[in-house]
């Protein structure tokens, strides 16, 4: 953890995954490819058949903050719709968020 020189509130590394509507066309996947705030290690592409998400990790003071810098990639992105937030037993494990009540990783 790290503290912002704005506050006094410690920064952190968020990781979750962002789910798109519809996946990535050829055309969106290559205009994706050439723009740099995808190619920065934060934010990474992963395409399955009928699938894409990206799987993120932010640096914020919290997981709301680390969220909506990771949807600003899409604003001025015409067509790309991110439907969901998704935060799995990994990302809950990873943000500190895990408890007893989360399903344990494998060993």
């Amino acid at each position: 953890m790290t503290y912002s020189s704005r506050t006094t509130e410690a920064t952190r590394k968020w990781h979750f995954t962002l789910h798109l509507q519809e996946p990535l066309t050829p055309e969106q996947a290559d205009t994706l490819d050439g723009l740099d705030r995808f190619n920065d290690g934060r934010i990474g592409r992963v395409e399955s058949p009928g699938h894409t998400e990206f799987s993120c990790l932010f640096t914020a003071e919290a997981l709301t903050e680390a969220i909506a810098e990771a949807l600003g990639f899409f604003e001025d992105f015409p067509g790309v719709l991110v439907q969901s937030v998704e935060l799995n037993a990994v990302a809950l494990d990873h943000n500190g968020m895990a408890t007893p009540a989360v399903v344990r990783l494998p060993e």
